[in-house]
């Protein structure tokens, strides 16, 4: 059976890996895509070594077939379809007692802290299961974790109908969020720098401008009146982006924060005092994510397709992080581990 490793000092490897039986309230999956995604790359840059045991297999978002069931687990079988909520909470800490146990204290993250998907034959938490629809290619149903990531700050947004709502960066995740957003029937305005990303929102229905070519604040106003954007989500992880939510969000606007940040930015508090404004930050997602982002992707409203560039098979990990890496006309890659 092939894995897929990370080596430390952004070496990545594929070779030969055991499957791990599955034990108590544990599954096996048969491995059918997994999806590359910017905590990866993050990874890889050595930002996560910290936490990563070597070799670590990587790897989070992802679809296939359950292959074996461990003791104790019920309502799952051989055969049946899924997809992985990555995230193992302790049960006992005090966000897990509050009812936040996808933010637990002690959050152990499948794929980080624990052996990810990127192998033949995976093996994982029942409780992280998410039932596929026969409708849904499982190739597709790799993209369900980034889809659920999405519905999670779309919802924190309280994004409703009739709205207007800025995304600040159109990768895959703000391009999802972005469509999300639409879905609830808010009016969307995506900034991006990427000329690529651009033309892509754009090909998708989305409203979308360059900020180094348009003044943004003034594309706000005139969308909205001169009031601003209802919620603001920043996408973009930089400084700009940081500096741009607060300057385009309308009296008692909100804004979403999902990026991860490299540095800690600097936020202009004045404005939040001015303009009453509300700052909420958005990690990862809720069971409730996932079977929205479920029904989203089954009902066929979401273009997936447009939103895959390459599919690739598991002895091309490294190079697939390489083409991510090297931006440009590019969005989701999809690796088949399946052999």
């Amino acid at each position: 059976m092939k894995a897929s490793f990370y080596l430390g000092e952004q070496r990545i490897e594929t070779g030969v890996c055991t499957p791990v039986p599955p034990g108590p309230g544990q599954v096996q999956i048969r491995v059918s895509h997994v999806g590359i995604c910017g905590t990866d790359l993050h990874i890889v840059h050595g930002k996560m070594d910290h936490r990563v045991t070597f070799p670590q297999i990587l790897g989070h978002e992802t679809s296939g077939v359950i292959a074996a069931t461990g003791e104790g687990v019920s309502g799952w079988r051989e055969g049946d379809r899924v997809t992985v909520m990555p995230l193992d909470p302790c049960g006992q800490c005090p966000a897990c007692r509050a009812g936040h146990s996808h933010i637990c204290q002690k959050l152990k993250f499948i794929g980080i802290d624990a052996p990810g998907a990127l192998q033949s034959y995976w093996t994982v938490p029942a409780h992280t299961l998410h039932r596929l629809p026969e409708s849904l290619p499982l190739d597709l149903g790799a993209l369900i974790e980034p889809i659920a990531v999405a519905c999670h700050d779309v919802r924190l947004g309280e994004v409703r109908a009739g709205e207007f709502a800025v995304v600040q960066g159109a990768g895959p995740i703000g391009t999802l969020v972005a469509l999300v957003a639409a879905q609830r029937g808010a009016r969307v305005l995506v900034t991006e720098v990427n000329p690529h990303r651009v033309e892509m929102a754009r090909s998708l229905g989305l409203d979308a401008v360059d900020p180094r070519e348009v003044d943004v604040v003034e594309a706000v106003n005139e969308r909205t009146g001169g009031a601003g954007a209802d919620v603001v989500f920043e996408v973009s992880g930089s400084q700009a982006g940081s500096d741009l939510m607060t300057q385009i969000a309308k009296v008692r606007g909100r804004i979403v924060v999902v990026a991860i940040f490299a540095a800690k930015p600097q936020v202009d508090l004045f404005r939040f005092f001015w303009r009453e404004l509300r700052l909420c930050g958005a990690r990862v997602y809720e069971h409730e994510d996932f079977e929205e982002a479920i029904a989203l992707a089954a009902s066929g409203r979401l273009p997936l397709e447009q939103l895959v560039t390459e599919r690739r098979p598991i002895e091309e990990v490294a190079a697939a992080v390489e083409r991510l890496e090297g931006g440009g006309a590019v969005m989701k890659i999809l690796i088949r581990c399946e052999d």
